[in-house]
């Protein structure tokens, strides 16, 4: 009797016991626990795969933007170099994407998707992500990693004769993906986040209340920390010293980073539904179209160049080195070099993410930390809380993952002080996007909508 109105006070207090139950049940299924086995084992033989990967298109790219123009007598890639190399990937990407399995991947300007790539499809990915990155695309290779990594791990369970179910095939997939991040984000919690995020899990609803929290959060933060240091008391907390001093936040630092997310939200939206118009261009005929796409972002490449005499490579890049340069001297670079790179990158990066293939993760943080670096001087903004600021809202904004994007900054920014201006601008940006209008939708990959 006492264990019955136990239970039925239970279910009258909410569902959160019935949810305990079922979690308790699926860790005692034997499936459910081979698939955990199963994750684990796969995570070396996936992280290696990336490994290779990404250090071969690493060098790739380097033979091709430092080696190759050195060998020719050019200290840096010249303002031209821009304008063969694109093409040659586009048209290469245009026929991986005509003629095999799986398209190349998922086109950039739909966003990150969760691992459901079929094995195979898996040179497709490799080959059109080889002919895209290492030549001048303006695209990270998450994407493809994404991909990559969930499709072997697939592929893995396939050869192992696994028992596979739908439940596990979707564990196992993103299990590989995951490992796959690990390599790229230099941290296995910035890729564990982001597929949870883009998975999905709960929908609208998880939003609903992750938003709420994470604002208030950051808001917390600012106010714990706001009156530990005007009372001069200390209520205890579990961090680290850091080696390197960052700058204290004030009120022109929140106040104008909240301003400038939405600005850079606005921004980055419009590039997005650029990248959406680009592959609806693309998808009229397939080939031609992607090696035009291709030829426009070389040519903004070339003509940043010629503005700035700067390297083409600021803008015909992941932006990833370039991130490191100008988060390492924001001085060395002018207000007219800043805007170039803004209009010329921006542009290049609308056109990549409708032809080419890769992901939308590092040329957004680029873009977000030049806008940051630009608005520095406004009154009472830092430079670096402008950095963080504009990198988290760019993130978010073209991710719409804003707890991703808010975990991915804090952990490239190597500290905790910018975490409430990181927070409350990628809160901001997320809010943005979604209530601006949709845009053109993605049309679906490789599939043709005229003669070729």
């Amino acid at each position: 009797m006492v264990d019955r109105r136990a239970s039925d006070a239970a279910h009258a207090g909410g569902t959160q016991p019935e949810e305990a139950d079922r979690l308790r049940e699926m860790l005692r299924e034997p499936a459910y626990q081979k698939a955990l086995v199963f994750s684990a084992l796969i995570g070396v033989p996936v992280a290696l795969a990336a490994f290779w990967f990404l250090a071969g298109l690493h060098e790739l790219e380097h033979v091709m933007w430092a080696v190759l123009p050195e060998h020719l007598g050019w200290d840096t890639p010249p303002w031209w170099w821009p304008l063969p190399l694109l093409p040659l990937g586009g048209l290469a990407v245009g026929l991986v994407v005509r003629h095999l399995p799986g398209a190349g991947g998922h086109i950039p300007a739909g966003g990150l998707h969760s691992a459901g790539m079929a094995p195979a499809a898996l040179p497709g990915v490799v080959l059109a992500a080889t002919a895209s990155l290492p030549l001048g695309a303006t695209l990270g290779p998450e994407a493809p990693l994404i991909a990559l990594g969930g499709g072997l791990a697939v592929w893995f369970a396939q050869l192992a004769r696994a028992p596979s179910t739908p439940q596990s095939t979707v564990l196992l997939g993103a299990a590989g993906a995951a490992a796959a991040l690990s390599a790229i984000f230099g941290n296995p919690l910035v890729g564990a986040v982001i597929l949870i995020e883009v998975a999905g899990v709960g929908g609208p609803q998880l939003f609903a209340v992750m938003l709420p929290a994470l604002l208030s959060s950051g808001i917390g933060f600012l106010v714990f920390t706001g009156f530990g240091r005007w009372t001069g008391l200390s209520t205890g907390s579990l961090t680290l010293p850091a080696d390197l001093p960052s700058p204290r936040l004030d009120t022109g630092d929140v106040v104008w980073s909240l301003l400038m997310a939405v600005g850079i939200a606005a921004g980055v939206h419009l590039i997005l539904g650029g990248g959406r118009l680009a592959a609806r261009f693309v998808a009229r005929r397939i080939v031609l179209h992607t090696t035009l796409c291709a030829l426009a972002a070389g040519v903004c490449a070339s003509v940043y160049t010629l503005v700035t005499d700067r390297s083409p490579v600021d803008v015909a890049s992941s932006g990833q080195a370039v991130l490191a340069q100008l988060a390492d001297d924001p001085h060395a670079w002018g207000v007219g070099a800043l805007v170039a790179v803004l209009l010329c990158k921006g542009v290049a990066y609308a056109l990549c993410l409708g032809s080419l293939r890769g992901g939308p993760i590092f040329p957004a943080l680029f873009l977000g930390a030049a806008a940051g670096v630009l608005l520095a001087p406004l009154p009472g903004l830092g430079v670096v809380p402008a950095l963080a600021g504009g990198m988290a809202a760019a993130a978010a904004a073209a991710l719409r993952l804003p707890v991703s994007s808010a975990v991915l900054v804090v952990l490239v920014l190597g500290g905790s002080e910018m975490i409430p201006v990181v927070i409350l601008a990628a809160v901001a940006a997320f809010v943005t996007v979604e209530l601006l209008p949709p845009g053109p939708a993605v049309p679906p990959v490789g599939k043709p909508a005229g003669p070729h």
